[in-house]
C-alpha cells in the first residue's frame, strides 16, 4: 500500500473481500478474457476457421494478466479495450489473429458488468437472507416483551420489542424481493456489434441469420444468463443500471431506518449494538458507548441513496446508439454503490447478530408514562361504572396537563393515579385504578401481530432461501 496515494475507504475499511474483488481489476479484466475466449469457442462450433490449438491458448492466459504492459499499450493507444487485446495477444501469439473477432469494446466491457452485477447481488443477498434470520430470532425472543412506543419521537401507546423488529423486518423483505426480482430479470448484452445490428457477425457468418442468433444465445447460456437483450444500441440499456441502483438504494433507505431507530433507542440505554471490552467509544470521554455502527450505517447510507439518481442521468443521456459519456461515469458509480451497500449489510449483521437489550430501562420509561397510557382505559371503566365520559374526559386531560407540567418544572415522580384515587368524581377505587398498569395489558395485538407477520410473510422467504450458506461477518474498523 502506498500510503501517498488515495485509496478508497469503502475498499480499505467497510466492503468485504469479497465484494472487492468483484470489482478488482484482476477479476474485471479475467472475466474479459474469459468473453474472448467463449467468442472464440462459440465462433469456432458455428464454423469460423479457429483452431482448438488457439482457443486453448486463450484459456491458458485468461488469468495471468500483466497489468504494467496493459499500462504502456493504453498509453500508446488511448484506449483500455485495444490495451488489453495487445496484452492478451502477446500472452496468446498464435490466437491474437482471432481476439475480439467481429466484436466491439462493449462486448466484454458491458457484458462484464452485467456479471459482476449479477455477482455482487449474490453476495448482497446472502447478507439480507442472514439479517433475516437474525432478525426474526430477534422478534420472536421480544414479541411479549412490552416497550414505550413514540410517535413525533413522544412517548405513545406501548408496543413490543419485538414488533418493533418486525418493522424493520418487513422493509427488508421488500428489498429482498425487489433484488431477486432484479437480478433474476437482468439481461446480458450478449454480441450484437458496434451499434447493435450485429452487422458484423452476419459479415462473418456469410450472411447466416441463424448462426448470429445462435451465437448470442449460445454465450449467454454458456454465463448462465436466461436472458439477453433483445435490442440494443451498442450498449445494454442504462435503464438496466438504474433499477439495480434503485434496489441498492432500497436497502440503504432500510438500513438508515434501523440504524436511526437504534441510534435513538441507545441514547433512551434501552438496547445497544455490540461493543467490544476493548473498543473506545471516545478519545476525550471515557465513558461514552457510541452508537458508532449504526453511525457509520447511516453515513455510507446517505452515499448510496445520492449515488442512486446518478444512472438516471446516465440513461437520459445516452444519444441514439450510444455515448461514452457514460463510461469514466459507471466505472465509479457501480462499484461504489456495491461497495457501500456491502459495508451498510456487513455492519447490520454485526448488530442484528447480538443486539444488547436491558428490560429494566425499559420497564423503568413504560412506568414513568404508564399512568398517562393508562387513562383512556380507565375511561372506559368508568364509564362502564356509571360515569359521564366526557365530564371523566375532562377530568382525566386536567389531571393528566398538571402533572405533566409539575413532573417537567419539578421533577416530580408522575402521581396521576393518586390524584385520580382521591377524586371522587373518578368512580374507581384506588385498587381498580392500579389494575390498569399492567404493561402487557396495553400492547394490543403486538405479539399475535408478530407471530401473524413470521407465519405470513418472513417464513416463505426463509424457506425460499434455506440453501443459502451465511456469509462470514467480520469489522475490522
Amino acid at each position: 500500500m502506498d500510503n501517498n496515494q488515495y485509496t478508497s475507504p469503502l475498499t480499505e475499511r467497510y466492503a468485504s473481500k469479497e465484494m472487492s474483488f468483484i470489482f478488482s481489476p484482476q477479476n474485471k479484466h479475467s472475466w474479459w478474457r474469459r468473453l474472448w475466449t467463449l467468442l472464440a469457442e462459440t465462433e469456432r462450433e458455428l464454423g469460423l476457421d479457429i483452431s482448438e490449438e488457439q482457443i486453448a491458448e486463450l484459456r491458458d492466459h485468461i488469468d495471468d494478466i500483466d497489468f504494467n504492459i496493459v499500462k504502456e499499450y493504453e498509453k500508446t493507444l488511448r484506449h483500455d479495450v485495444m490495451a488489453h487485446i495487445h496484452a492478451y495477444g502477446d500472452r496468446c501469439p498464435k490466437a491474437r489473429p482471432i481476439i475480439h473477432l467481429g466484436a466491439t469494446s462493449c462486448y466484454v466491457t458491458d457484458n462484464t458488468e452485467i456479471i459482476q452485477i449479477r455477482d455482487a447481488l449474490t453476495v448482497i443477498k446472502s447478507k439480507i437472507v442472514l439479517i433475516i434470520r437474525q432478525l426474526t430470532s430477534f422478534a420472536q425472543e421480544h414479541k411479549d416483551l412490552p416497550c414505550l412506543g413514540f410517535t413525533h419521537y413522544q412517548p405513545a401507546q406501548l408496543t413490543t420489542v419485538g414488533k418493533r423488529a418486525c418493522l424493520w423486518l418487513q422493509d427488508i423483505l421488500l428489498d429482498i424481493k425487489d433484488l431477486t426480482y432484479r437480478q433474476e430479470n437482468l439481461r446480458l448484452l450478449g454480441v450484437k456489434g458496434a451499434t447493435g445490428t450485429q452487422a458484423s457477425f452476419l459479415s462473418l457468418f456469410n450472411g447466416n441469420v441463424d448462426a448470429v442468433e445462435t451465437i448470442d444465445i449460445s454465450i449467454a447460456a454458456k454465463l448462465r444468463f436466461p436472458h439477453v437483450v433483445r435490442i440494443s444500441g451498442q450498449t445494454y440499456t442504462r435503464k438496466q443500471d438504474v433499477h439495480v441502483l434503485d434496489v441498492l438504494s432500497g436497502i440503504a433507505t432500510t438500513a438508515q431506518k434501523f440504524a436511526t431507530d437504534i441510534r435513538l433507542l441507545t441514547n433512551l440505554k434501552e438496547v445497544e449494538e455490540p461493543f467490544e471490552d476493548e473498543q473506545v467509544g471516545s478519545s476525550a470521554m471515557p465513558y461514552k458507548r457510541n452508537p458508532m455502527r449504526s453511525e457509520r450505517i447511516c453515513a455510507l447510507a446517505r452515499l448510496v441513496m445520492t449515488l442512486a439518481d446518478n444512472p438516471k442521468y446516465t440513461a437520459g443521456n445516452q444519444w441514439l446508439e450510444r455515448t461514452l459519456d457514460d463510461s469514466a461515469n459507471r466505472r465509479v458509480v457501480i462499484p461504489e454503490a456495491f461497495l457501500a451497500v456491502d459495508g451498510i449489510l456487513t455492519l447490520m449483521a454485526n448488530i442484528t447478530a447480538d443486539m444488547r437489550i436491558y428490560p429494566a430501562i425499559i420497564a423503568k420509561h413504560i412506568n414513568n408514562e404508564l399512568p398517562f397510557i393508562a387513562t383512556e382505559s380507565i375511561l372506559m371503566a368508568c364509564v362502564k361504572n356509571g360515569g359521564d365520559r366526557q365530564k371523566v374526559h375532562e377530568i382525566l386531560r386536567k389531571h393528566s396537563m398538571n402533572v405533566a407540567i409539575e413532573i417537567k418544572e419539578k421533577g416530580t415522580a408522575n402521581d396521576l393515579l393518586d390524584r385520580l384515587g382521591a377524586d371522587n368524581d373518578i368512580p374507581l377505587t384506588r385498587e381498580a385504578l392500579r389494575q390498569h398498569l399492567n404493561p402487557a395489558d396495553h400492547v394490543g395485538m403486538a405479539p399475535h401481530q408478530v407471530n401473524a407477520f413470521i407465519n405470513s410473510e418472513v417464513s416463505p422467504i426463509l424457506e425460499q432461501t434455506r440453501d443459502i450458506e451465511p456469509p462470514s461477518i467480520s469489522i475490522t474498523h
